[in-house]
């Protein structure tokens, strides 16, 4: 199969992304930075494309320019093993202008949506209904979500 990878575009951040993502995830790292030739105006000598990787991850940040911005109708989601994973990919991403969104939805500094979730997120869902139901009510309530009280709602 033919490699993949997910290619986000910014207007002139894209090397700071790359910098910040690497420094929030384990096992993470800058690989090539490529930059605009000479003869390409206003941008000659800019960051063009940066790879890198989220612990094992290929990602590539596209300096493209201002016409395309981030919506949710993309996210990237951590599977977190616990509410200490949850409550560090939380923090670190929401940091410095970040916003926090419902339902464990978040948005970074750069705008990039992130889904921070606790690993087992699909089996709650696909059990019982009925526990699913309560604890997607429980969930409702959240911005950052607490594995505790989802637990609690799928006990009840």
């Amino acid at each position: 199969m033919p490699r993949q990878y997910v290619c986000l575009w910014f207007d002139r951040q894209a090397e700071d992304a790359a910098r910040f993502y690497t420094s929030v995830f384990p096992n993470s790292g800058i690989g090539t930075v490529s930059r605009y030739p000479d003869d390409s105006g206003e941008r000659a000598g800019e960051v063009l494309t940066v790879a890198f990787e989220l612990d094992g991850v290929p990602y590539v940040g596209l300096n493209g320019g201002p016409q395309f911005t981030f919506d949710e109708a993309i996210s990237i989601t951590v599977e977190c093993r616990d509410q200490a994973e949850i409550d560090h990919y939380w923090d670190a991403l929401t940091a410095d202008g970040g916003e926090e969104g419902p339902c464990g939805w978040l948005k970074d500094r750069f705008g990039l949506s992130w889904q921070i979730v606790p690993q087992d997120w699909d089996a709650i869902f696909s059990t019982d209904p009925d526990r699913a139901a309560r604890v997607f009510a429980a969930m409702m309530t959240m911005k950052k979500l607490d594995i505790a009280a989802l637990q609690a709602a799928g006990a009840a």
